[in-house]
């Protein structure tokens, strides 16, 4: 059977990799995100950090807030690097994402910012919960005996 070709279109611009040690994800979503023309070349250059930003919903929108996107120097009219920046969703998941957030310390936290086949800029997002420092120990000593048991095996073989 012919392998599939891979996809040329498809770039991880950021990631929030501590997102997953510090919060427990509930569920995921992508969703896509208003960018200016200056914005997205340099996203093209991969200048963007999602690490300290957040999801929210006001007056009725999804917000993404403080995420960093750098400016581009070529460009005629500029942009904000740290703007408020809003996603596009649907009314129905903007409804079960508003509820998801009213439970307690339930949050919306970015995983990745990326192009799609399609050369789109998307986001996915999580519905997401705070660990405490004890499940951050649970995980961690979780995570070094996988580790552990792997290099058993791989030494047995």
């Amino acid at each position: 059977m012919a392998k599939k070709p891979e996809n040329k279109n498809y770039k991880v611009v950021a990631e929030n990799r501590r997102a997953r040690y510090d919060y427990e994800i509930q569920e995921d979503l992508e969703v896509g995100i208003i960018l200016r023309g200056s914005e997205v070349k340099s996203l093209r250059t991969g200048q963007s950090n999602i690490a300290d930003s957040y999801a929210s919903v006001d007056d009725g929108e999804l917000w993404l807030t403080n995420a960093y996107i750098a400016s581009y120097e070529q460009a005629m009219f500029g942009h904000e690097a740290r703007a408020k920046r809003k996603l596009l969703v649907k009314s129905r998941e903007l409804a079960r994402l508003w509820n998801a957030t009213k439970r307690e310390g339930m949050t919306l936290v970015p995983l990745v910012m990326y192009f799609n086949d399609r050369g789109l800029v998307k986001l996915k997002i999580a519905v997401a919960k705070g660990k405490k420092n004890h499940d951050k120990r649970a995980s961690d000593a979780k995570r070094d005996w996988a580790r552990q048991k792997q290099r058993i095996l791989k030494t047995h073989d």
